[in-house]
């Protein structure tokens, strides 16, 4: 009897009752993950278990485990980008959690995967059932779990707050982490012409190698004004930093452009002109993540276009703390992935 009863809970339950999971684990601030044998998750009302094949990190994952997050609870899993399986078939996670009803700005509710909830960063997930989607086909496991976090905030930006349009000149600053490159890419496909700004020219070269017009190294003097005569200014400006790098690019805004700003690393906005701001009709557009039907519209264009994610290095999930140190060092060129 006691056999069957096992039987019985396995085919109803896989995975839950009869196995752990390897995961890395946050208990600590400052100190390294820890990569170690957990109870493998049980799904709630509405929730599914995910067998994960590959991962991606994001620098969101470094901030937490320096501190510089806010609400950190311990222990987590860390980890928002996945793909895996379900049910035998191919499926890409949503890391927007419990957007709410409102499109134009998510709820109080709103949350990120990988913090508070446990992430990615193991081999099996329990995520909401809405927030899975197939995996794009033309792309192999450690592509698409480079595209989550990355594609939706990027489509998000570009798309429904600065409405980019083909033929307009977009700046994207900062290029070398996972989202400014899927701007990128997103640009191009949708037939923009693309000028990018680094302070590594490796970077700015291999952005070439992309697609992009061309290029600017922020650290060098008046970069901005020699960007503007190559350019001739920009209808749409992507940043993730602000801090002192951002008045400059009020001057390199034509009449009427959007800025649209998905971050802040370098801290407040210094110099800011109000001038410039109203005599150019500037918008300045603030953006996160996405809606559930942003994801599918960014799913869909993905597939379209055939874009395939730019992955920068692949670890095992084991080697995880190294893959952490890499994207400290901020020396990248697109995603980071963990292979599970």
């Amino acid at each position: 009897m006691f056999p069957i009863l096992l039987e019985f809970i396995r085919l109803k339950h896989p995975f839950h009752y009869l196995r752990r999971m390897k995961a890395l684990v946050l208990h600590t601030l400052h100190q390294d993950l820890d990569f170690t044998d957990i109870p493998t998750p049980v799904p709630r009302a509405g929730e599914v278990l995910v067998r994960l094949r590959a991962a991606a990190l994001n620098r969101r994952d470094w901030w937490i485990t320096q501190g510089q997050y806010s609400k950190i609870q311990l222990p987590v899993i860390l980890g928002s980008d996945g793909v895996g399986e379900y049910r035998g078939k191919a499926v890409l996670i949503n890391p927007a959690l419990d957007w709410g009803s409102d499109p134009r700005a998510q709820g109080k509710e709103f949350r990120v995967l990988g913090l508070p909830d446990d992430g990615t960063f193991a081999e099996f997930i329990r995520i909401p059932r809405a927030n899975l989607a197939p995996k794009p086909e033309h792309l192999n496991w450690e592509q698409a779990a480079a595209l989550p976090l990355a594609g939706l905030t990027a489509y998000r930006t570009l798309f429904s707050r600065c409405r980019l349009q083909a033929g307009e000149q977009v700046l994207i600053t900062g290029v070398g982490g996972g989202v400014a490159l899927m701007a990128m890419q997103f640009a191009l496909a949708a037939g923009a012409k693309v000028w990018v700004s680094s302070g590594d020219p490796l970077k700015l070269e291999k952005a070439v190698a992309l697609g992009a017009q061309g290029g600017a190294n922020y650290r060098e003097a008046d970069w901005d004004k020699s960007l503007k005569a190559e350019s001739g200014g920009f209808d749409v400006v992507i940043d993730s930093a602000g801090g002192d790098g951002f008045a400059p690019l009020l001057n390199l805004c034509k009449p009427g452009a959007r800025i649209g700003v998905y971050g802040g690393s370098l801290g407040k906005i210094n110099g800011l002109s109000p001038q410039i701001l109203f005599w150019k009709q500037i918008s300045i557009l603030g953006s996160t993540m996405g809606t559930p039907a942003e994801f599918r519209r960014m799913l869909a264009f993905v597939t379209r276009h055939r874009i395939v994610p730019v992955v920068d290095s692949v670890f095992a999930l084991a080697d995880g703390n190294a893959a952490l140190a890499r994207i400290a060092g901020g020396e990248q060129l697109g995603k980071i992935v963990l292979q599970i």
